[in-house]
């Protein structure tokens, strides 16, 4: 299933995601604006990962003063996108 997630609390602006609805597994995930670096890199650890251990593995993580994170967002679209 492929999704756009608006993301709230950080520097990134929105997740593009591709999820296979049979297996929850992770195709692509894509990140609009936000620390170049960083979002490529969680982009490309969690390709072909579970959307459950990824959501396990991010949640709740915070930056800096923020309740939130790219990693928690992500966490975040994955659950709605794992909740259809």
């Amino acid at each position: 299933m492929k999704t756009v997630y608006e993301t709230t609390g950080t520097c990134s602006k929105a997740i593009a995601l591709d999820v296979d609805e049979t297996t929850g597994t992770i195709n692509e995930i894509q990140f609009v604006g936000g620390c170049m670096g960083n979002t490529s890199g969680i982009a490309a650890l969690v390709r072909g990962q579970k959307a459950e251990d990824v959501i396990n593995r991010l949640e709740g993580i915070r930056c800096g003063l923020k309740n939130t994170s790219c990693p928690d967002q992500l966490a975040q679209a994955l659950r709605q996108v794992m909740s259809k």
